[in-house]
């Protein structure tokens, strides 16, 4: 039996980032995966394949809709949807290729099999040709999580589909219907619609991205209506039937009213949940919780005092890079380090176009909690760069103290806001508030500088351009 100093289960972007961090620090460090490919649901069915595919939508969309205007004329342009389907999994095999040249680079025993606990010091690591031991001082569980779906729908994986079939699909549907208004759903609802499928959106809430700031909501669903996106919020799904070549799906708006919606696909992306299945956790005595999560303190540690846990199977948002810091968290814990994480400062990004993202408090949360703020905007229609670009829909956000200035919470929609938000967070990580933004020197023309203009918006209403 093989000893580790610290031993990660699941190779996603929390536990790789884990194992490499651990294997730096000097711990001989061992990593369990169940898949033939590292990288988890993000580099293999979620975030990288996702993004690959809104990149080439959206190359087409502004060769069929923007180009003549910047004085570029295409003849006979067409979607070659397997190509398309070939560059993603290009993109992935390159990039799962990639942690595993980090974990020999690195010196992390990776261990390919279904790893289970057989007691709380002791990983039993199987696959269809072998059965291992792995015995190990310390344990971060990082297997993540599973789409998550509702007991009236079955899903059949070919007409009634979750996001990783989505991601497979060898033709453009005729007619997509979304199950769920978040922030799996719209992506990939946006990568379809930009090929010239009709996407029908049921969402339960009354708003859109229903856990972010209500103005991105309201601003993205205007932005998406423009693609032919068709939403009905405030809508119970009730129930989906699939046939050969046709689905149907059933619901109940808040009137009671039924409706029927007929599509040759649906897409069920009403989030996920935390996968734990077959961990026989018992055997180890780690508790989770009634949601299913496993339940750790501040310091990431289960009630097993050697066992750690990360990422989507703790509470928190499920996001990969806040399964990064948990594992770079833990890792320099256990190397007597103090590191921290800010859980108000984990950013959430949207990567449908226009963009969203956001850190920090939304304008429903302040006032829920009394707080007394003010409200910079600014649009991207007034900026020179969007105008240039152009992509003027969205506006940049700036909540701030009303009586110390220090910004609470930034939320942006509109061109590259997913690399905009990166200088909020650090704002907020230094406290800084919205004068100091708003004084410091922003290249012109840059997206960049709207977030100075709301900043200065914040700030006795001192923006200039506008």
């Amino acid at each position: 039996m093989e000893k580790f100093d610290v031993t990660v289960i699941g190779s996603g972007p929390g536990g790789y980032v884990a194992a490499i961090r651990c294997a730096q620090l000097g711990f001989k460090t061992a990593l369990i995966e169940r898949y033939n490919t590292l990288g988890g649901t993000c580099l293999n069915v979620g975030c990288i394949p996702s993004k690959a595919l809104l990149d080439s939508s959206e190359h087409y969309h502004n060769a069929s809709t923007s180009f003549a205007p910047h004085g570029i004329e295409i003849k006979g342009l067409k979607v070659n949807l397997p190509q398309m389907i070939k560059r993603k999994q290009d993109v992935v095999k390159q990039t799962c290729d990639g942690i595993s040249f980090l974990m020999k680079k690195n010196k992390v025993t990776v261990f390919q099999g279904f790893g289970s606990f057989d007691s709380k010091n002791t990983i039993k690591v199987k696959n269809e040709k072998t059965e291992n031991l792995i015995k190990s001082d310390k344990i971060i569980i990082a297997t993540g999580s599973k789409p998550f779906s509702l007991p009236s729908i079955a899903i059949d994986k070919k007409r009634i589909i979750t996001s990783t079939e989505a991601l497979e699909l060898t033709e453009v549907p005729k007619h997509l219907i979304l199950v769920g208004g978040g922030v799996i759903g719209l992506e990939l609802g946006s990568v379809y619609a930009r090929l010239g499928a009709k996407i029908t959106v049921l969402e339960y809430a009354d708003s859109i991205i229903p856990t972010m700031d209500k103005a991105l909501g309201k601003e993205l669903q205007k932005s998406l209506t423009k693609l032919g996106i068709e939403f009905y919020l405030n809508h119970k799904v009730t129930g989906a039937k699939a046939s050969a070549k046709e689905v149907i799906v059933t619901a109940e708006n808040k009137e009671g009213k039924q409706l029927s919606f007929n599509g040759d696909y649906c897409l069920v992306a009403l989030g996920r949940k935390p996968y734990t299945d077959n961990l026989e956790l018992e055997k180890a005595g780690v508790t989770k919780d009634k949601s299913g999560k496993i339940e750790v303190n501040e310091q990431l540690q289960t009630n097993i005092p050697n066992i750690y846990a990360i990422g989507d199977v703790v509470k928190g948002p499920m996001l990969a890079h806040k399964a990064e810091e948990e594992g770079v968290f833990v890792a320099e814990l256990l190397a007597g380090q103090m590191p921290h994480i800010n859980y108000n400062l984990i950013p959430g990004v949207v990567y449908t176009w226009p963009e969203v993202a956001s850190v920090g408090a939304t304008e429903e949360q302040l006032k829920t909690n009394g707080q007394n703020f003010k409200v910079g905007m600014f649009p991207f229609k007034a900026s020179g760069r969007a105008r240039a670009s152009m992509d003027t829909d969205g506006f940049v956000k700036v909540l701030a103290h009303t009586d110390t200035d220090e910004i609470l919470g930034v939320h942006i929609i509109g061109p590259r806001a997913a690399d905009m938000i990166a200088e909020a967070v650090v704002a907020m990580e230094y406290r800084a508030s919205a004068e100091d933004i708003a004084r410091i020197c922003h290249a012109h023309p840059t997206f960049t500088e709207s977030l100075k203009e709301a900043c200065l918006d914040a700030t006795a209403k001192r923006a200039i351009h506008i």
